[in-house]
């Protein structure tokens, strides 16, 4: 397969000339390290997307063995309920069902009503890293910043949420390929104590009902919306990872490209009008979320190659968010590109659900930065995770 090795650091260091590669050797392509089928184009990528021939699941339909699929094991269990009821793992009725209830939180009305709240917050974030006077962007506004608000809307109490981004980021390994037993042991770990204390949580707002998603979905649940105990954990979950893993990881990425491209952090310490549109171009320039799988349930045809039922599909979005047939001179980062169908918020009923949300808190914690530290440096050239799914940054040590 060429350049294309997700396990190979010079690869994870910068992936984009492999995909360049992909991209002009064809729209499909076999890849036997993962037994997957790589697309790496924006029109299929984006077209099968809304294709309802491949899912995110194929247990709705078949049994493992009918599927070709071995069953995951035993011992892995607690991981694989509490993904397998969330509703990106979910096909229609039920993903249909829970985001449906879901989407009544992130409706663009409750979601407009965070702005002051998000911006307060990203203010006094970067207030802090200001006063310290250097300190990791990471640990200091990225994460804080979209783990608070999630778990703001939830109802997680605040002394509660130190245990949030680490079982997070233990779930969020079994997303890489082919992850390690060590990688599953932990995920297994973060699984029971995460549904442990959701379960809890659940309970004491069953008794004390708040102005919060887990108390707005039990009582969608006791008016006959019909959520099972399980749904609304792994729903909870879901939110928590996908509400604020991608929205790390884009502001990370996001001003390391900044730092790299000196020109366009002038300009946009000099128009802070182009936040908006700097918000979508850094997270088409450096895709948060690299590859998104789907199974083929019926099979497909793609440019002459028959996909057959059972196979499984990776779309390769960092290589679609640089195809040349849809973006002038990818490779460039401009910040004021009008045209920007970027992906990175995938396509189809598995749009993102908190999309409206991420572009809040990525244009807050910009705007504060731009506003409270307008000589923002990098102090020491960052360290990549070694992750190829999804893409980030160990720290990203900066100067005020």
């Amino acid at each position: 397969m060429g350049a294309f090795d997700p396990w190979d650091p010079a690869f994870l260091a910068d992936p984009y000339p492999a995909y360049a590669e992909l991209r002009a050797r064809g729209r499909v392509q076999y890849f036997e390290p993962t037994n997957q089928w790589l697309v790496p184009r924006h029109a299929d990528v984006s077209a099968l997307l809304r294709d309802r021939r491949l899912g995110r699941t194929y247990q709705h339909r078949f049994t493992h063995e009918e599927f070709g699929r071995t069953a995951p094991p035993a011992e892995h269990e607690p991981f694989h309920t509490l993904n397998d009821h969330g509703m990106l793992d979910l096909e229609p009725p039920d993903h249909t069902r829970i985001r449906r209830l879901v989407s009544k939180a992130f409706t663009p009305r409750t979601v407009e009503r965070l702005k002051p709240y998000v911006a307060r917050l990203a203010g006094e974030l970067v207030d802090r890293l200001v006063d310290a006077g250097d300190g990791d962007l990471l640990a200091d506004v990225a994460e804080p910043l979209p783990v608070a608000v999630i778990a703001e809307m939830l109802g997680i109490p605040e002394a509660d949420r130190a245990p949030l981004r680490p079982w997070s980021a233990d779930i969020c390994g079994m997303y890489e390929l082919s992850p390690s037993e060590e990688t599953a042991r932990k995920a297994v770990r973060a699984s029971v104590e995460f549904t442990e204390y959701l379960r809890e949580l659940i309970a004491l707002r069953r008794k004390e009902p708040g102005d919060d998603l887990i108390s707005g979905l039990i009582a969608a649940h006791d008016e006959g919306d019909r959520l099972t105990e399980q749904e609304m954990i792994s729903t909870a979950v879901l939110l928590l990872n996908a509400g604020h893993e991608a929205t790390v990881n884009s502001t990370v990425n996001g001003w390391y490209a900044l730092f790299r491209n000196p020109g366009q952090l002038e300009a946009l310490r000099a128009d802070h009008s182009l936040v908006p549109s700097a918000v979508e171009e850094l997270m088409r320039y450096d895709t948060p979320l690299q590859l998104f799988e789907r199974w083929v349930l019926d099979e497909i045809e793609i440019d002459g190659t028959t996909i057959p039922r059972g196979a499984e599909i990776a779309m390769l979005f960092g290589s679609a968010n640089h195809d040349p047939e849809v973006f002038a001179d990818p490779g460039r980062l401009d910040l004021t590109r009008a045209e920007n169908p970027h992906i990175s918020f995938s396509a189809g009923i598995h749009y993102c659900i908190g999309a409206p949300l991420a572009r809040i808190e990525l244009a807050a914690s910009m705007t504060a930065l731009l506003e409270r530290a307008p000589t923002l440096s990098l102090a020491a050239e960052p360290q990549r995770k070694p992750n190829f799914v999804i893409r980030g940054l160990e720290g990203l040590s900066v100067s005020v």
